[in-house]
């Protein structure tokens, strides 16, 4: 089917059409980057750096010790690490023996972990310390043979190294000892020389990644990647911001990179373009986002509407004490950006501020505002270059709507996915004769800019992070107390989103909000945990009795 393509006309100056993508490897990126500049710093953790030539010899160096363990082509190696420079060096040299990358948050509960790690067929894990002893006690529930461990020190420079150690050292049960055949990354560096690298051949149409993504049945999906994907969708953003500068960028890499945003958007990007990476492991701690705006001069922010909104309100930040006019281009995912936030964080850093569109589906990106042109209120922007892209009748699928009436949005284009991990049917519903459909609800303007209206899926985004109203249902149905529970995303100004859910208590049993949230914490991550909970005497239902959460979310706007 062919595709007319209003949007073209209104993209940036110096945007292409298409775009010439070379069918490479995605770790190829790095030792381009690596070969260019050589001597630019790669990554700075809390002062201490990784040039490009170092980081492609580390990489290198692990790989060889990965393939050592067992590792090979197509086998999958979970990643458990926040933004370290460990995440991108195992990232790197998991690709570069044709691994498959599987990103976990860290901040995953063992229930959590061994769902994925089963699901995906993880085979090695490689974590920090702080949640080695989380990941040994379900070790025998999974696929696991080995962890490879890691800590923040390995990544210090000596004498902030020296300190930490010290300080750490007093603390009881810090000191971890590993068991059975467990190794220490920095051992398996130690252990290998480049050279020793395998020569795995790996090609644009294998694998590179899992993702894993939310669906409309809740049950969490991998997503499965191809290098070519990642190549294609990293050159669309970089063909997208006309702005940069090809080795005189500093990523502040706040996003989390377990994510496709942060690792596409941010990771993979900064490294095509000899970018310099600010890492940061925890976006919530402003202080550190902050402190390392300023002192490494990020000119590239990627990151979601909670987190300029928290830099829009720090009283640092309104006192002066920040200078963060360095900043020059934030692209916003992952939640609706606000016109207020937008504008105000321009004002503030003199930068550009625009809201884009992506999904774990086509890692990651495949709309965005012109940087340059203009923007529009509630607007998701243009599709990027080679994305046919199409708003198609919600009652058959497959009848193009005109200009400005709802339906569901569907694209096309290089970056999209394979399909999803032994979920053929899953998948047959998602990809339809080449087509992406997304399970949002849009429409387009005359002038090719699209807007989200709904989301089709009933998945919640508090800050930025995908939860799934079905999980936590499951968890707050096992406490002894709850009879039926409803779970949805309600309005909240300060993450865009907020878990709610409605609760009904057995009959002569008694809880509290605190009780549940509690309980809920035990089988959770704590942004999964509902933010409010109401009881009620009953919960809206189909006629098969299906509650409805939508109802219930309706209920809670006053609709």
């Amino acid at each position: 089917m062919t595709v007319e393509k209003p949007w073209i006309q209104h993209y940036d100056k110096g945007v292409p059409a298409t775009i010439d993508y070379p069918r490479i490897a995605s770790f190829e990126l790095l030792e381009q980057s690596a070969k260019k500049y050589p001597d630019k710093i790669c990554t700075i953790f809390k002062g201490g750096t990784i040039t490009y030539r170092e980081m492609d010899e580390i990489t290198d160096r692990l790989a060889a010790g990965l393939f050592k363990l067992g590792i090979r082509k197509g086998d999958r190696v979970g990643l458990f690490i926040p933004n370290t420079p460990q995440f991108v060096i195992a990232y790197y040299a998991i690709l570069k023996i044709g691994g498959v990358v599987v990103a976990t948050n860290p901040l995953y509960t063992q229930r959590e972990i061994e769902y994925q790690v089963n699901d995906a067929g993880i085979k090695v894990m490689v974590l920090m310390t702080n949640n080695y002893e989380k990941v040994k006690e379900i070790q025998h529930k999974t696929p696991i043979e080995q962890l490879v461990v890691t800590n923040l020190k390995e990544a210090l420079p000596q004498p902030l190294r020296l300190l930490f150690t010290l300080a750490k050292e007093k603390k009881s049960g810090f000191r971890v000892t590993l068991r059975d055949n467990d190794v220490w990354m920095q051992d398996l560096i130690k252990q290998h020389q480049p050279s020793d690298r395998p020569k795995v051949e790996v090609g644009a149409d294998d694998t590179a990644l899992f993702q894993y993504s939310g669906g409309t049945t809740g049950i969490s999906k991998g997503v499965v990647a191809s290098h070519y994907g990642l190549v294609a969708n990293t050159y669309q953003i970089d063909a997208w911001n006309t702005r940069s500068v090809e080795g005189k960028e500093v990523v502040l890499m706040a996003i989390p990179l377990y994510h496709a945003y942060g690792m596409v958007v941010g990771l993979n990007y900064g490294i095509k373009i000899g970018a310099t990476f600010a890492m940061v492991p925890d976006p919530r701690d402003m202080k550190d986002v902050l402190d390392n705006a300023v002192k490494y001069k990020a000119t590239i922010y990627p990151g979601v509407p909670a987190m300029y909104n928290a830099i829009n309100n720090h009283p640092d930040v309104l006192s002066g004490k920040y200078d963060l006019s360095n900043i020059k281009v934030c692209i916003s995912g992952s939640a609706p950006l606000m016109r207020e936030t937008k504008l105000k964080f321009e004002e503030i850093t003199g930068g550009t501020l625009a809201e884009g569109y992506g999904l774990s589906e086509a890692p990651v990106a495949s709309h965005c505002n012109p940087l340059f042109g203009v923007n529009k209120t509630g607007s998701i922007g243009l599709p990027f270059p080679d994305v046919d892209c199409r708003i198609v009748s919600l009652d058959d699928g497959v009848t193009d709507m005109p200009p400005t009436e709802i339906g569901e949005l569907v694209f096309k284009g290089p970056m999209v996915m394979k399909g999803y991990h032994n979920m053929p049917t899953e998948t047959a519903n998602a990809l339809r004769d080449g087509w992406l459909y997304t399970g949002d609800i849009a429409y387009m303007d005359e002038d090719g800019y699209f807007y989200i209206v709904d989301r089709k899926k009933e998945l919640i985004k508090p800050g930025g992070f995908q939860v799934w109203p079905r999980e936590v249902e499951e968890v707050l149905s096992d406490h002894p107390a709850v009879l039926e529970v409803g779970v949805g995303g309600i309005p909240d100004p300060e993450s865009g989103e907020a878990v709610k859910a409605w609760v009904v208590l057995k009959p002569g049993h008694t809880a509290t909000v605190e009780e549940l949230q509690t309980f809920a914490k035990q089988g959770l991550a704590a942004y999964k945990v509902p933010k409010q909970i109401e009881f009620r005497d009953e919960l809206p239902k189909t006629a098969v009795g299906k509650i409805l959460r939508r109802e219930l979310v309706k209920e809670h706007k006053g609709q």
